[in-house]
């Protein structure tokens, strides 16, 4: 028994006199940024906001590709509170199936899944996500979950081997908790959505779709004509 004490004191003197301190946990991976080059190609992408934004600078960035029986998502925002994509069987929220990435007053961002009922999000315990990973940095949310391609038949949790619409929202949280969303009326996919098709998708935000209505284009031509035509 006193072999087993001094061979300890030992072990902690040669480990101050060496500077070797006993092993710490390792550090955890940073979170790899999202991949914008693989859009269209290997993986499915939504882009709102500026033309030509990428996952770090668009309002709301939204990717998604198949790994075997799961579907991998990452999604990222302008924001500091949460970012969230709804499956929809219509372009309206209500009786959709949410997966939303909040940040927390900790500092970190979870993966929490919400089921709207009416224009109201109720959180459900049930999460499908796994492997999760998130960040907050620059002022916005960030993160990248899987979830199972197939799912016993239930109300709150959707087949995503079936074709959806795609709801997208973020917005603020308070305590960890998700508020209303940033704008009135949030993009939603123009047509329903299949995991096996994989598409780059831009949708200009309001800002930039003033400029890009045909009304404002034929205006700005003939705007144009006009003071040409004036021009002595």
């Amino acid at each position: 028994y006193c072999f087993l004490i001094l061979a300890f004191y030992l072990v902690m003197i040669y480990s101050d006199y060496t500077g070797y301190p006993f092993p710490t946990a390792p550090p955890v991976d940073p979170f790899a940024k999202i991949r914008v080059d693989d859009c269209g190609k290997t993986k499915g992408c939504f882009r709102y906001g500026k033309p030509g934004c990428n996952a770090e600078t668009c309002d709301y960035f939204l990717s998604y590709r198949r790994i075997g029986a799961d579907v991998e998502f990452e999604l990222s925002a302008d924001t500091d509170g949460w970012v969230a994509v709804g499956f929809s069987s219509d372009k309206k929220m209500g009786g959709d199936d949410v997966m939303a990435c909040v940040h927390d007053d900790n500092g970190r961002v979870r993966i929490q899944h919400f089921y709207n009922v009416g224009q109201w999000a109720k959180e459900i315990q049930r999460n499908p996500a796994r492997d999760e990973e998130g960040v907050f940095e620059n002022n916005r949310v960030t993160c990248r979950f899987k979830r199972p391609v197939y799912v016993p038949r239930e109300e709150t949790i959707v087949d995503l081997h079936l074709s959806w619409y795609y709801l997208f929202a973020w917005g603020p949280a308070i305590q960890g908790s998700i508020t209303r969303h940033d704008i009135d009326s949030p993009p939603v996919s123009e047509r329903v959505v299949s995991i096996y098709k994989y598409e780059d998708i831009f949708m200009p935000s309001a800002a930039y779709q003033t400029f890009s209505s045909p009304f404002c284009l034929l205006l700005i031509v003939a705007l144009t004509f006009y003071l040409l035509m004036g021009t002595p």
